[in-house]
């Protein structure tokens, strides 16, 4: 169980269908933003943080044209409101 302000590990991240979800809303969302055409691949690693809803700390692949690439996205959601924003989307590492 998270408690308030820390973050924690989302155990079986890759295989979660919210963690999923929410990483291709933050690709989708970049794309949108940024004009760019970045395609979801998986999930490579999750965290949470509970706040005013959750904050989740999402590390995912995605593929520009055929380059893989490995990006951090942080999006903070508050189900009650069906609410989601992506507070950050960056590119951390190429493969």
């Amino acid at each position: 169980m998270a408690t308030m302000g820390g973050i924690s590990q989302v155990e079986g991240s890759q295989n979660s269908d919210t963690i999923n979800s929410l990483a291709r809303f933050a690709v989708d969302e970049h794309n949108k933003k940024e004009n760019a055409v970045l395609e979801f691949v998986k999930v490579v690693n999750a965290k949470q943080q509970v706040v005013s809803g959750m904050v989740y700390y999402i590390t995912l692949e995605a593929k520009d044209g055929e380059k893989k690439n490995v990006y951090e996205t942080k999006v903070w959601v508050k189900p009650w409101l069906d609410y989601k924003e992506i507070l950050e989307f960056k590119l951390i590492d190429n493969i």
